[in-house]
């Protein structure tokens, strides 16, 4: 008899530990672009008794993402779908990012779409980022939301001089996710399913480590002083969240962005922080 599915896709701090507090009784199906990476996160859960399976995975590719999503329905039935891939700014040039956090979300929605099973459900990882911007008009918004996603990167405001840095592109990047995961809730309503986000604030993975020890960390360390809780989190407590988003308590909840930041955008708000830009 085949266990139930839950596909995790970016095997890196928020990965694993929604793998672990979830994927006990199931099958998991780890998915990374780094092969060394999931080596090493697959081995880590099989070690700790979790049933595990791994594949590589391009979320910028869709052929490559289609045969992920072949290979969880061969499995099982595919209950739980998390994408927690993607680049911070400080990792990649401006088109790579919109490609992976922008383009590669909206894929893995369309090929997940076809496999979730009924009573299903989604999550992608998106971040405070896209709290941050201003707010876009309304013709920017529906465009992100529905246009088809092999034509995404072709929208003038996402071309040229309108995405002028790498915060830009991730923070329009991840106000994409929101809207998409909107215009998704629809579709895998259709099938049975849901789908959301959650917009974690800095969470100590080795991403996080990576900007704090970057030129830009100062500005991460001014988020947290700024912030009311005034610290950062555990990839744990993303996973607390994410079990009752992907959970049967949560069945009300599609289409939902949830803002997990300790109180960043709270701060910036209130005119605590400027607003990047």
């Amino acid at each position: 008899m085949k266990r139930d599915v839950i596909v995790i896709i970016g095997s890196g701090g928020i990965g694993m530990a929604i793998a672990r507090r979830l994927g006990i009784g199931k099958t998991v199906l780890l998915a990374d672009f780094n092969e060394a990476v999931l080596k090493t996160a697959a081995e880590e859960l099989r070690s700790a008794s979790y049933a595990v399976e791994a594949k590589t995975v391009d979320v910028a590719s869709r052929d490559s993402v289609r045969e992920l999503a072949a290979y969880a329905a061969s499995l099982g039935n595919v209950m739980q779908v998390v994408n927690t891939a993607g680049l911070s700014p400080n990792m990649a040039p401006v088109a790579k990012i919109l490609e992976v956090d922008l383009y590669g979300v909206a894929v893995v929605f369309d090929e997940f779409e076809h496999v979730i099973a009924s009573g299903g459900s989604g999550l992608v990882i998106s971040s405070m980022a896209g709290h941050m911007m201003p707010s876009l008009p309304p013709e920017q918004d529906k465009a992100l939301a529905f246009t088809p996603t092999e034509e995404l990167l072709e929208l003038p405001f996402l071309k040229g001089e309108a995405i002028p840095n790498t915060l830009v592109a991730y923070m329009m990047a991840k106000r994409a996710n929101h809207l998409r995961v909107q215009a998704s809730a629809m579709s895998w309503g259709a099938k049975g399913a849901r789908v959301n986000s959650i917009s974690p604030g800095i969470i100590v993975t080795p991403l996080a480590r990576h900007e704090l020890d970057s030129p830009i960390g100062d500005i991460y360390r001014g988020m947290v002083e700024a912030s009311p809780s005034k610290r950062m989190a555990p990839p744990d407590e993303i996973a607390l969240a994410a079990a009752y988003l992907l959970g049967p308590e949560a069945g009300f909840i599609t289409g939902s962005d949830l803002l997990i930041d300790g109180g960043v955008i709270a701060a910036m708000r209130a005119g605590k922080l400027p607003t990047p830009g």
